[in-house]
C-alpha cells in the first residue's frame, strides 16, 4: 500500500483522490496501523540501519488527509512517535500543506492557529526535536494569512531560521512577529550566537539592518524593542543579540536623546556589557542636566565592574571643575569607589576626592571618611590629611570583626527510606532525579515480581492507564524504568519451571572473577575503543533497543546504570530475573553492608539463582573499603561464580588505581573575563586513571579506566547519583565528574557534597571539583551553599587543603573563575568554623595563582593577597611563603608589592 511504500507524494496522491467515506475510513484504520507498519519496517530493516523510519512522514501526510477535526488533526501530527527521530529525513512540509490545502479555509485557519499554540517551549541553552512541528506551523500561518496567536514558542521557531533581507522583506509573518521579536521568551537565546559582523547574510542582523536602512522597517519599532528588552533584565546571554542589533543600528544624536532617561535606567543594574553601551551612547549627549548627570555618576560607581567604575570618575571629575558645584550627593558613591578591589581605581578615587575635598560640606566629609576603612594604610592616610580624622579610625584591617568558632559535627545523614513492600508503593514512577527513590523503585519491582507478580501487574496497569501522552520524551534510565513497568503492567509472563537453572547463556555469573566477558554471550560486545589506549574496549550491548550501542561515548558511571536497568527489563521480557537485586544499598551514602551482600548471595546459592552482571559489579562497588573479618570469612565459603567474585573482592582484590590532573603547560595569564573555551580547550584539566590490573569485571574495569573526554549525552539527569555509584571510590568518581565541570550539565555543591560524605582518599580530582564549585557562582548559587562540601570534609578531617588551593589557583590563572566569588565562599567557610583549613587553601592558592618574576601582577592578584592576610589573622598563622616573600622583595611600589609585604611582615 501506499504507505508501506515510504513516499509521502503517493500518500498525498491517495488521500486527495478518496471521497468522505474512504477518508472517514482511513482515519479510523491510522492509529491501529502504527504497530503494524513499525514491525513490517523493522523486518525489513538492513542490520547497517537500524531503526528505519520511513515510514513516518507518509503516516503524517495520512493523518493530516483524512482526520476530520483541526485539533484531531494537531494532535495526530503531534505524536509522540513521530518526534524523536534519530536520523535526518528530507522536510516533508511541503506534502503536507498541499494536503492540509484541500480543507474549507476555515479549518485550515483552526489548524494553524492551533498548530502554533501546540509549539513547545525550548530548554534554556538545548534543543528540542519538534519533528518539523514549528515548520509546519509557520507554514500554514503564511499560506492561511490568519492573524498568529500570542504564543512565545511560535516565535522562536520563527527566529531559529535565519531569513536574508529578501526573504524576510516578503515574510507575511513579519508584521505580526516583528514586535514580538523582543517580547518573546527565549529568543535572545536562540539567536545568542548572531555575530555583528557588517558582512555576514543571510542572518537577522544584516537582514533587519538591511529593512531598516531601506525604510521596510521602523528605525524606531527596532531601538525601542531593543531598550525595552534591556530593561527587563535578563542573563547577558540572552542580551546579546540585542545587544549587536542595537549598535549595528547605528542610533542618531536625536535618537538617543529621545531615550536618554531609558539609557539612564540601565546603568545600575543592567550585565556590564549593556551598561557599556547606555554609557557610550550618553556620553555623546551634551548638556544633560545636573540631576542627569548625578544619577548617572552614582550608578557607575557602585558598580562591581572596574572599567565602569573608572568611567564614573571620569565623569564626576568632569563635572567638579565647576569650582561651584557641590559634591556632597557623590560622597556615598565615591566611598564604595574605595572598595573597588583594583588598586588603580582606588588611587584614582583618593585623588579625586583630595582634589576637589573643598566642595564637599560636613555631610560629604563625613562620609567621604567613612570609606577610609576599606582602603590601604598610605591611601587612608592620604585621605585623612585632607578631610581630618585618622586614617585608622572605623575598622581597621587587622580587625574585621571575625569570631572564630569550633568546626561543627559532620552533617548527619537521614536513614534511607523503608523498601516498598507493597505493589501500591510502585504505582508511580519516582523522578529521575532522585536516586534514592528510583533504587528503591527498581528493588521493589525486582522484589514483588517475585512476590506478588499479579498485585504488581495491576498496580501498574493503572498507572499506565492514567498516563497522559503530554509529558514529552523519556530518555535514559527514566526509559528504561518506562519499559519495566510497561512490561510489568502487562501481567506475569509464563516462566520456565526452574527459570533461573532453565535461562539463557548471556545471564550466566561464570566469568564474573575467572575471565573478561569477550562477547555476546555475556551480555557484552567487544569492539574497537577510539578513545584514550588505556580504556577498555568492551561496552555494553542493547539487543532490544540500541540504547547502549553509544557505550564508548558515555561516561562510565551512567553506562553502568543504564545496564543495571536494561538487564532488569531483560530479565523481564525472558522470565530470568532473581528474587531480589544484590546491589541495594543499605546506606543513604549508597554503601551496601557487606554481611546483608554476603546474606544475599548466600541465599541466591541456596534458591540455586545466577547473579545478574551489571548488579552484581555494582554491589561490589557499594562495599565500604574496611570489610570486618567475619564477612570475609563467610564470603570465603561461597561456592557460586559470584560468591568467589564477592570474596575476592572483599578479601583485597579492590582495584587501586592512581589518580592525577595533569594540566597543559599555560602560555601568558588569562584574563578573568577571556576565559578559555571550555574543559576541552588548551588550558582545561585532563583527567588520568593509571589502572590498577584488570578484574575481569568489564564494568568495573571501565570505571577506573579514566573517563569519556568528551561527553555527548545529557546523562539523563544522573550526574547526581555518580557518588552513589562508587560510595567507596570518590576521588574516581571525581576524575569522571572534571569532563563535566563546564558543560551543560554541570557538576555544582550537591555533588560535591555527596563526594565529600562518601569514602575513599580523595585526591586531586576531589580537589578541583571542589575548587570550581566553591568558584561558580552561576551553578553554585549562594556562598553559603557553595563552602557546606569544604566544611564538611574539614570536619571529617579528611579536607586536603593545600591541594583545594592549588587546584583553585590553576582555575583562576586560566580564567574559568574570578577570585571574588571563591574568596566570599572561603570567608563563609571560615566563619562556620574552618578557619584553620581555609588558611591551608589560601596557601596553597598562592602557590599556583600568584605572579611568577617575569609575569606581570593584576588587581586580582592584590585582591587574593589581601585576602589572606584577613584569613591568616583569622588562623593565627605563622612562618614565612614562599611565593608571597618572592612578591615582598619586589622594587616595586604598586598594590600587588605593598599587600605581598603586608602578609609578609605579618607572617614573619
Amino acid at each position: 500500500m501506499a504507505i508501506d511504500s515510504g513516499d509521502p507524494e503517493l500518500v498525498a496522491d491517495y488521500v486527495l483522490s478518496l471521497d468522505a467515506a474512504g477518508r472517514k475510513e482511513v482515519a479510523a484504520a491510522l492509529p491501529g496501523h502504527l504497530p503494524v507498519v513499525r514491525r513490517r519496517r523493522a523486518a525489513t530493516t538492513v542490520p547497517a540501519r537500524p531503526g528505519d523510519e520511513t515510514w513516518i512522514d507518509p503516516m503524517r501526510v495520512a493523518g493530516a488527509g483524512t482526520i476530520s477535526g483541526a485539533a484531531a488533526t494537531v494532535a495526530w501530527l503531534n505524536r509522540r512517535d513521530f518526534q524523536d527521530r534519530t536520523h535526518h529525513a528530507p522536510d516533508a512540509t511541503p506534502v503536507l500543506v498541499r494536503v492540509l490545502s484541500a480543507r474549507p479555509p476555515a479549518w485550515q485557519a483552526d489548524f494553524a492557529t492551533r498548530a502554533a499554540l501546540r509549539l513547545p517551549g525550548r530548554p534554556p541553552g538545548g534543543h528540542r526535536r519538534s519533528g518539523g512541528a514549528g515548520t509546519l506551523a509557520l507554514a500554514m500561518l503564511r499560506h492561511t494569512g490568519v492573524t498568529p496567536p500570542v504564543h512565545d514558542p511560535l516565535v522562536v521557531e520563527w527566529v531559529i531560521r535565519p531569513p536574508t533581507a529578501d526573504r524576510l522583506r516578503r515574510d507575511p509573518l513579519l508584521g505580526h512577529l516583528l514586535p514580538r521579536l523582543f517580547e518573546a521568551e527565549g529568543v535572545g537565546r536562540a539567536l545568542r550566537d548572531e555575530r555583528g559582523d557588517r558582512s555576514a547574510s543571510g542572518a537577522w542582523l544584516a537582514a533587519l539592518t538591511t529593512l531598516a536602512r531601506e525604510g521596510g522597517i521602523d528605525r524606531g519599532l527596532l531601538l525601542d524593542g531593543c531598550v525595552r528588552r534591556f530593561l527587563r533584565g535578563g542573563p547577558v546571554v540572552g542580551l546579546r543579540f540585542f545587544a549587536r542589533l542595537h549598535e549595528r543600528l547605528e542610533p542618531t544624536y536625536d535618537e538617543v536623546r529621545e531615550r536618554a532617561a531609558a539609557y539612564l535606567r540601565l546603568l545600575p543594574a543592567a550585565p556590564g556589557s549593556v551598561a557599556d553601551l547606555a554609557l557610550r551612547h550618553l556620553r555623546r549627549l551634551d548638556g544633560l542636566g545636573p540631576q542627569d548627570v548625578g544619577e548617572a555618576v552614582r550608578a557607575l560607581l557602585s558598580r562591581p565592574e572596574r572599567r565602569l567604575v573608572t568611567a564614573g570618575l571620569t565623569w564626576l571629575d568632569e563635572y567638579a571643575r565647576d569650582r561651584h558645584a557641590r559634591l556632597d550627593a557623590f560622597a556615598p558613591a565615591l566611598a564604595d569607589a574605595f572598595r573597588c578591589p583594583s588598586a588603580d581605581v582606588q588611587g584614582r578615587a583618593v585623588r579625586l576626592a583630595v582634589t576637589h575635598a573643598m566642595q564637599f560640606g560636613p555631610g560629604g566629609v563625613e562620609a567621604v571618611r567613612a570609606g577610609t576603612r576599606v582602603l590601604p594604610q598610605d591611601l587612608a592616610e592620604t585621605l585623612a590629611a585632607a578631610f581630618g580624622g585618622e586614617a585608622h579610625t572605623g575598622m581597621r584591617r587587622e580587625d574585621d570583626g571575625f569570631v572564630p568558632v569550633p568546626l561543627p559535627a559532620p552533617r548527619p545523614l537521614a536513614p534511607l527510606p523503608p523498601a516498598p513492600r507493597t505493589a501500591a508503593d510502585l504505582a508511580e514512577l519516582p523522578r529521575g532525579d532522585d536516586w534514592q527513590a528510583m533504587e528503591r523503585w527498581l528493588a521493589g519491582v525486582v522484589r514483588l515480581q517475585a512476590e506478588d507478580p499479579g498485585g504488581l501487574a495491576t498496580a501498574l496497569a493503572g498507572r499506565t492507564a492514567r498516563r497522559t501522552g503530554t509529558g514529552g520524551p523519556r530518555q535514559g534510565i527514566e526509559a528504561c524504568s518506562e519499559a519495566i513497568a510497561t512490561l510489568l503492567a502487562d501481567g506475569p509472563a509464563d516462566r520456565p519451571a526452574d527459570r533461573h537453572a532453565e535461562g539463557p547463556a548471556d545471564r550466566s555469573a561464570d566469568g564474573l572473577a575467572d575471565r573478561p566477558w569477550d562477547g555476546p554471550a555475556d551480555g557484552f560486545a567487544s569492539r574497537p575503543w577510539d578513545g584514550p589506549a588505556d580504556r577498555p574496549a568492551v561496552v555494553p550491548a542493547d539487543r532490544s533497543a540500541g540504547a547502549l550501542a553509544w557505550g564508548p561515548r558515555l561516561p562510565a558511571p551512567h553506562l553502568l546504570l543504564l545496564c543495571r536497568w536494561a538487564e532488569v527489563r531483560d530479565g523481564l521480557r525472558e522470565g530470568t530475573l532473581p528474587p531480589f537485586l544484590l546491589a541495594e544499598p543499605t546506606e543513604a551514602t549508597g554503601h551496601l553492608d557487606p554481611g546483608e551482600l554476603v546474606t544475599r548471595l548466600e541465599s541466591y546459592e541456596r534458591a540455586g539463582v545466577q547473579a545478574m552482571p551489571a548488579d552484581l559489579q555494582q554491589a561490589l562497588l557499594r562495599l565500604p573499603r574496611a570489610v570486618p573479618p567475619e564477612a570475609v570469612a563467610r564470603a570465603r565459603a561461597l561456592t557460586s561464580p559470584a560468591g568467589r567474585a564477592a570474596a575476592r573482592w572483599m578479601d583485597g582484590a579492590r582495584p587501586a588505581p592512581l589518580t592525577a590532573v595533569d594540566w597543559p603547560e599555560e602560555g601568558p595569564d588569562v584574563k578573568p573575563d577571556e576565559g578559555p573555551a571550555g574543559p576541552a580547550g588548551p588550558a582545561g584539566p585532563v583527567p588520568r586513571i593509571h589502572a590498577a590490573p584488570a578484574t575481569g569485571l568489564p564494568l568495573i574495569d571501565l570505571l577506573f579506566a579514566g573517563p569519556v573526554p568528551r561527553p555527548d549525552d545529557e546523562h539523563g539527569g544522573c550526574l547526581a547519583w555518580w557518588p552513589y555509584v562508587m560510595p567507596s571510590d570518590r576521588e574516581v568518581v571525581a576524575q569522571h565528574y572534571l569532563p563535566h565541570l563546564r558543560a551543560h550539565e554541570r557538576v555544582g555543591p550537591g555533588e560535591a557534597l555527596a563526594l565529600a560524605a562518601a569514602g575513599g582518599p580523595p585526591g586531586e580530582g576531589v580537589a578541583l571539583v571542589l575548587a570550581h564549585v566553591v568558584a561558580d557562582r552561576v551553578r553554585g548559587g549562594a556562598p553559603e551553599r557553595r563552602a557546606e562540601p569544604v566544611v564538611e570534609l574539614a570536619t571529617r578531617g579528611e579536607l586536603d587543603g593545600g591541594e583545594l588551593g592549588r587546584q583553585l589557583g590553576r582555575l583562576l590563572r586560566r580564567g574559568w573563575c574570578k577570585p571574588g566569588p571563591a574568596l566570599e565562599t572561603l570567608e563563609v567557610a571560615a566563619a562556620l568554623g574552618a578557619h584553620r583549613q581555609v588558611w591551608e587553601v589560601v596557601t596553597g592558592l598562592l602557590e599556583t595563582f600568584l605572579p611568577g618574576p617575569e609575569e606581570r601582577p593584576a588587581a586580582r592578584h592584590a585582591q587574593v593577597l589581601a585576602f589572606a592576610l584577613r584569613a591568616a589573622r583569622w588562623a593565627g598563622a605563622r612562618g614565612a611563603v614562599p611565593r608571597v616573600a618572592e612578591a615582598a622583595a619586589r622594587r616595586a611600589s604598586n598594590n600587588f608589592v605593598r599587600e605581598a609585604r603586608r602578609l609578609h611582615t605579618y607572617l614573619t
